[in-house]
């Protein structure tokens, strides 16, 4: 039943009614004031002095839109997550159950619609109840309340919650402060306006600001769709959310209900017939805790911490980190990302399932970006970031580099030694030194001692591979050596490239500028994973993936070739509004040119032969033969690394398998994995199915074409020269804190440079099953 509104008097008026009230009541100044306050008596403040006090008071209050909650969303529209201070959800008050807005004026305030800002009579039975009866009953309006929440609302976003002042804390100044406020509030905004405000701002629980963040947290349910017995629990509970929570306390809270019934009853905003049916009503509640933050993400938990450090390192979205979080938990922002659900949901599956079991905690991880966009489609690692019995428990992300550019913490692993997945950016200086794609070099080569005359126009090539060099004053690494024997002999560039053979990768070195195999590195945006650093192609290690990289600047360097040579930084934030749908700074695509696009189309068709006749030849299931693919093995020098890293045109995808533990000194060898043995971890056994059954199940979503074919001259006609200056950055200068050598491979020591990624399979062309497994 709708509320009667009578006329409401003027603020003059409203002041002459209560200044008369506090005259008649008692004789001493002292008593009259503490009508109003009854502490005021202990605060010696006369009548004439409380009125000047109130007199010089503040009449203007601004009122900002309260803390709201933001939402994490993927590019389709799906929940990722919610960030907030306060859970709340700001809906108009046309959006709200008439039974709400009734029970609450009921409970609260009966002449809300009537007053202007402070209730006279209130005040006069909260006096006579104070005086009579001890203790110290409130008699604070709606409007009140809701200026009460406004001001403490603006302390908590503004980082002061020791100011805060809670109801039974009030002195004299602060009623006074409050009720002058109140009277301004009613000269600027409507009724519905206040009730509006008010309901959205109302504490109801810890999980719980605001009518539809309340409706949603006892009833998983919408404040629109509250029934009478429901708006009737709630709106009891805002006078004492603890004491009347129905969770907690529910003989309390049906008791509090009932009478907020009765009130509704006695003035007439419900009939007898729904009084006593929503008496008979039962508490049924349906708790739907509200999380908050990355660890309770519905979706991608570790892409989306990757969205909060995006958001909170960037000076974009405030000049401090206060700020920043600030505008994350109480902004109300609406962020969509460039997250694909449907690639997302696949990923996780796959990762999920590779390990099983998992109690020795290896890592499996997918990532994949759109070549050219340079969105990040998916994100997906085989952990959880808090504990649960059971299950592999880490807070790094492992796709991710461990900080940005800027140095600012992105609480990644740092990345993992890439192995062989490195030496197409060597075979892609060949093509760009206009060399041909299937020129014979001589992988007979294992001896490469200090002096070595390598080429390089602007540094010096550092590191060696000699037995007989390998003493503690030289401290050069054993002979050079491939993962199988059969491969030290001459052979084909291409033939060496999808193969895996180590020895082909150095022969081929051996005829090339180091200064352009460092330029072609930075170009497709390799780096160190850990601090952001330069990978050192002089070092010679690095050929062979000896620096660890993250899985997402490979899987994008790799989107560099799908993308004809075009390289796209990747990106994750697609459209950025705050509260009001104010646009904020978001991320474009941006690309530039890293390689000729007929270089990029060489390593392609070769590439595509990994998968046809190379070390990813016994990768099941079989994606070649669904569209049209590339990709590359890649396997650390003591298995504890692998990879498959691999393209359509559609999508790039990055698998790794293995350590991914601090350190990541861990051998994969003579391992079970899922119930399989393994004597040595390889990339085509792990990493490849999981890259395999991914990719087969994801690809049509976004449809590959075939790959264009590099020139003919490449194919040993003549030649197109070499364009200088196509690709920038490098110096070969060996970044500070990085050694020579590598980690986890040959003890070459600081000067010698390990094998890295010891790829290199047995003799085979796509025939029989090999005795032995295949190249990495």
């Amino acid at each position: 039943m709708a509320q009667t509104k009578k006329p409401r008097y003027g603020v003059g008026a409203v002041l002459a009614r209560f200044i008369a009230f506090i005259a008649a009541s008692v004789v001493c100044g002292v008593l009259a004031a503490s009508l109003v306050v009854p502490a005021v008596a202990a605060a010696g403040l006369g009548v004439s002095r409380s009125i000047g006090f109130f007199e010089n008071l503040p009449d203007e209050l601004t009122v900002q839109p309260p803390s709201q909650s933001t939402k994490v969303l993927t590019s389709d529209g799906k929940l990722i997550a919610t960030f907030f201070a306060e859970n709340r959800v700001r809906i108009p008050l046309d959006q709200m159950s008439p039974y709400i807005k009734d029970a609450v004026v009921a409970i609260e305030d009966s002449r809300f619609y009537e007053h202007a800002g402070i209730d006279p009579q209130a005040i006069a039975r909260a006096v006579v109840s104070n005086l009579t009866k001890g203790g110290q009953q409130g008699a604070s309006t709606i409007t009140q309340q809701y200026v009460t929440n406004v001001v403490n609302e603006s302390r908590l976003s503004q980082d002061r919650p020791d100011e805060v002042i809670l109801s039974g804390q009030k002195d004299m100044g602060d009623k006074l402060r409050e009720m002058k406020l109140a009277i301004a509030l009613e000269k600027k905004f409507t009724k519905e306006q206040i009730l509006e405000g008010y309901l959205n701002i109302v504490f109801f629980n810890s999980e719980a600001y605001g009518i539809e963040a309340a409706a949603r947290y006892f009833f998983s349910s919408t404040a629109r769709k509250l029934t009478l017995p429901q708006a009737a629990l709630l709106a009891g509970l805002v006078n004492s959310p603890t004491f009347y929570n129905p969770a907690v306390n529910p003989d309390k809270s049906i008791v509090r209900r009932n009478q907020v019934l009765s009130e509704m009853l006695r003035q007439r905003m419900i009939t007898d017939a729904e009084h006593d049916a929503a008496v008979a009503t039962p508490i049924q509640l349906k708790l739907a805790p509200q999380r908050q933050g990355c660890a309770y993400a519905l979706i991608a938990p570790y892409f989306c911490d990757y969205i909060s450090h995006l958001i909170l390192n960037n000076p974009a979205y405030g000049a401090s980190l206060i700020e920043r979080q600030r505008k994350l938990y109480r902004g109300g922002l609406t962020i969509v990302t460039t997250l694909d659900s449907r690639l997302q949901g696949a990923a996780q599956t796959q990762v999920n399932g590779t390990a099983g079991a998992n109690r020795d905690r290896w890592g499996a991880a997918l990532v994949t970006v759109q070549p050219g966009t340079g969105k990040i489609l998916a994100m997906a690692q085989n952990t959880v970031i808090l504990p649960v019995k059971g299950k592999f428990d880490t807070h790094l992300n492992f796709n991710v580099d461990a900080k940005d550019p800027q140095g600012n913490d992105l609480n990644g692993a740092g990345g993992f030694q890439p192995g062989s997945t490195m030496k197409p950016f060597t075979f892609a200086e060949w093509l760009n030194e206009g060399k041909p794609l299937t020129a014979m070099i001589d992988a007979s080569r294992r001896v490469y001692p200090w002096g070595f005359p390598w080429r390089s126009s602007c540094g010096r090539v550092m590191g060696a591979y000699s037995t007989a060099q390998n003493t503690p004053e030289l401290g050069a690494a054993d002979d050079l050596q491939n993962a199988e024997p059969g491969f030290y002999r001459p052979m084909a560039i291409n033939y060496g490239l999808y193969n895996s053979i180590n020895t082909a990768t150095f022969a081929s070195a051996t005829q090339l500028d180091f200064c352009g195999i460092q330029k072609v590195v930075d170009a497709v945006g390799l780096h160190s994973g850990l601090d952001g650093a330069q990978i050192n192609m002089h070092q010679l290690g690095n050929l062979l993936g000896a620096i660890g990289v993250a899985p997402l600047h490979l899987a994008n360097a790799y989107a560099t070739f799908a993308n004809d040579g075009r390289y796209c930084a990747p990106i994750a934030l697609l459209d950025i509004r705050d509260a009001t749908g104010g646009k904020l700074p978001a991320q474009t695509t941006e690309c530039r040119t890293a390689l000729k696009p007929q270089v990029a189309r060489g390593v392609n068709s070769v590439l595509q032969d990994v998968m046809k006749k190379g070390s990813g030849v016994w990768i099941e299931p079989k994606v070649h033969t669904k569209f049209p693919v590339g990709a590359k093995t890649g396997t650390s020098n003591n298995n504890g690394s692998t990879w498959v890293v691999g393209y359509s045109s559609g999508l790039a995808t990055a698998s790794f398998f293995g350590d991914a533990l601090e350190g990541q000194d861990r051998p994969g060898q003579n391992v079970t994995i899922n119930g399989v043995f393994y004597e040595r971890l390889d990339g085509y056994m792990i990493a490849g199915p999981q890259w395999a059954n991914y990719m087969l199940k994801v690809g049509p979503l976004y449809p590959a074409k075939e790959f264009p074919p590099p020139p003919a001259s490449m194919y040993g006609g003549p030649a197109p020269s070499p364009t200088p200056g196509t690709s920038t950055g490098g110096t070969g200068s060996t970044p500070s804190g990085q050694t020579d050598g590598a980690t986890g491979g040959s003890t070459g020591g600081a000067t010698g440079g390990s094998t890295g990624g010891s790829d290199g399979g047995t003799d085979r062309q796509g025939g029989g099953k090999p005795p032995t497994p295949p190249g990495r």
